[in-house]
């Protein structure tokens, strides 16, 4: 099989949200080859696009310089998490071109690429058509200033860059003019019946799939894989100045690093992903990319004659402290940060006991973390080996006791194999993580009921001590064991210590007669310090350069608006109200439907904050709304006052919060 995570963007570090993908596949890849299956666990860096082009072009440095540190730095940071690739390859690469030309002339031989002129805005100073997001103008409905090309954040309305009034290009600040450009469209309507019944089929989440139906309701539309010179990315063949669109060729960089190892370790490649192939294929990636993964990436592969996924597994988003990773509280955590103060070892534990198969968000609470970890890792599965393997070597040689029954306890953590070989395959993190901890637990409890300690002092009970011991370490290695694709460096310490592999084969096996190696302390315990030293350097750290789109833009810091007297000002009814309930709101990009409670009444407000908040994260939380404003008829509803909230926009966003001792309804002095 094949098992691949989403490719990193080459235009950023990588942060804790992007590690959770990353260690639950190759959690997953992990226990696959534990059990014996053939598995290549794949990746690479996602490296074109306009972005890459422009943020090279502001460094002064080329686009190959900027994805080749890039991806030293993404590999190095994913080794030190112990996510071990079989190989780790770029997008920009000479297996991606030669397949994606491929791919590309056999859709066109398929009749399955059609040409179409198109208008877009064009930047007269640089030289280039602007994606929507590099256009910024004032609202045609609602006349919002400094608003992107694509959708207003203040109205919720949807439009094309070139509705808008008095558009800029954010790469020159120059005024955009309209151009028309020919190009090339993949035929995604045609494969509708097949994607259908694909997305049917059990290769997705039930979750997934019936989400994918908005789009067949919808309709699908002919998919634009061309993007106009200048571009960073590879030359669509016969087609002068026109570049494949970076989501074109991303997806068959999963293939071009396959091919790469396959040309590195002699393996049949075709076998793989040839149509009627045998072997299996499992994508790994967030909810945010399914549209790319549900539907432009099968339906290609179709067209080419090619494999489809075996299954896309898709997860949700991080939050850190119950909220969205945030740069001011320091909770937005690179992975480089994370590394230098704690072991990579107790994350890969934490996200292991919080996933699950669903696509459920998972909050990464840093105390629950230093708990967690304190309590299951140090209290739990370590204490076993630290508490019995002393008396080993004072008492016995360091060797183990052989038996002639095999102990109670023993049996019942063996026969635990198959259930927790089956959470894994299910990608049931969490519930092995509890069933492994019920097992440490009980035989914590059976040392503690059996006080070696005070067998070890008589001489008529030495031997029974020997067998308490012995029971304990071979538990010990069972429990690792079955840790193994979860903590795979504390598996190696342990294969050390007790000088015997850890394989899912040896689980039954009893160490009798068996010589050990003294033990040495294998986890230290979290302290708070430790804590609040990763959100103090994060605070520090991660005032990191803004994305591309937001670094040459006009500054966020508009210019102060005619004054007001204190009078006008004074009439602002500002009131406490509680976020009785949060929705998204269909076809709008940036707003969500609140439902607010003022105490005695409720309102209908439409915010546009869906970039930094999910609703369920929204709904019982206190904020502060515009009470007294005229309600305003939008095309998705009537809104009847506004929230306030502060920050540059985008993920970084915020309510604000009264504490908890205000009531709705309360005045706002």
């Amino acid at each position: 099989m094949i098992v691949t995570a989403a490719l990193p963007y080459a235009n950023g570090s990588i942060h804790l949200g992007h590690m959770l993908e990353h260690i639950q596949s190759d959690i997953w890849a992990r226990y696959q080859k534990l059990i014996g299956n053939t598995c290549y666990f794949i990746c690479a860096d996602d490296t074109h696009g306009t972005p890459v082009m422009l943020k090279a072009e502001q460094m002064q440095i080329t686009p190959e310089a900027l994805i080749a540190t890039m991806q030293a730095e993404h590999m190095q940071d994913f080794a030190d998490f112990q996510v071990q690739f079989d190989h780790y390859h770029s997008t920009h690469s000479p297996e991606n071109k030669t397949i994606a030309q491929a791919i590309y002339q056999r859709l066109k031989e398929k009749g399955h690429i059609q040409t179409k002129v198109i208008e877009q805005l064009f930047d007269p100073e640089k030289q280039m058509f602007l994606p929507d997001r590099f256009v910024k103008g004032t609202c045609p409905k609602c006349h919002a200033p400094d608003q992107y090309g694509d959708n207003c954040e203040v109205c919720g309305q949807t439009y094309t860059p070139a509705d808008m009034i008095n558009p800029v290009s954010v790469v020159s600040g120059a005024t955009p003019i309209i151009k028309e450009s020919e190009h090339y469209f993949f035929d995604l309507p045609a494969f509708e019946s097949m994607l259908e019944s694909w997305i049917q089929s059990g290769t997705l989440q039930p979750e997934i799939a019936n989400k994918m139906q908005e789009w067949f309701a919808q309709g699908l539309k002919p998919w634009d894989i061309s993007r106009d010179a200048p571009y960073f990315g590879f030359e669509i063949p016969d087609a002068k100045d026109k570049y494949f669109y970076v989501w074109l060729d991303a997806p068959i960089g999963y293939m071009s690093s396959f091919k790469a190892l396959c040309n590195r370790d002699n393996l049949d490649f075709d076998a793989f992903w040839q149509a009627d192939s045998t072997t299996e294929l499992y994508h790994f990636i967030g909810k945010d990319i399914v549209y790319f993964h549900s539907l432009f990436w099968p339906a290609v592969l179709q067209g080419a004659d090619l494999r489809q996924p075996t299954n896309v597994f898709v997860h949700g988003y991080i939050t850190v402290n119950g909220t969205k990773m945030s740069k001011s509280k320091g909770t937005f955590v690179l992975a480089r940060t994370y590394l230098e103060h704690l072991d990579p070892a107790y994350l890969r534990y934490y996200y292991a006991s919080k996933l699950s198969s669903k696509i459920a968000d998972i909050d990464l609470n840093l105390e629950d973390l230093q708990q967690r970890i304190n309590a299951d890792l140090v209290g739990k599965l370590i204490n076993i080996a630290s508490r019995t393997s002393g008396f080993i070597h004072k008492k016995f040689n360091g060797q183990l006791r052989d038996t002639d029954t095999m102990p109670e306890l023993f049996v019942h953590c063996v026969a635990k194999q198959s259930e927790i070989s089956a959470l894994y395959e299910q990608r049931e993190f969490s519930k092995a993580m509890r069933e492994i901890m019920t097992l440490a637990d009980q035989t914590n409890a059976y040392i503690a009921e059996q006080a070696p300690w005070h067998l070890a002092k008589q001489t008529e009970t030495l031997s029974q001590a020997h067998a308490v011991c012995s029971v304990a370490l071979n538990i010990f290695k069972v429990l690792v064991t079955y840790l193994q694709p979860v903590l795979p460096h504390l598996a190696d310490q342990v294969a050390t210590f007790l000088k015997v592999p850890l394989t899912w084969e040896n689980v039954p096996k009893w160490l009798g007669q068996h010589t050990i190696e003294p033990f040495k302390p294998l986890m230290q315990r979290i302290e708070s310090e430790q804590i609040e030293a990763i959100i103090a350097a994060s605070k520090q750290t991660t005032q990191a350069p803004k994305p591309v789109t937001e670094e040459l833009a006009p500054s966020d810091m508009e210019p102060i608006l005619d004054t007001i007297a204190f009078d006008d000002f004074a009439k602002l009814d500002l009131r406490i109200v509680r976020i009785a309930k949060a929705e998204h709101v269909p076809d709008a990009n940036k707003l969500l439907k609140l439902t607010l409670d003022l105490g005695k009444e409720s309102k209908q407000v439409f915010a546009g904050i869906k970039s930094a908040y999910q609703p369920e994260h929204l709904e019982g939380k206190l904020t502060v709304m515009v009470a007294n404003l005229a309600p305003r008829k939008m095309r998705f509803g009537v809104s009847e006052g506004m929230v306030l909230a502060a920050g540059p926009g985008g993920e970084d966003l915020w309510i604000l919060e009264p504490h908890q001792g205000a009531q709705p309804g309360m005045r706002v002095k």
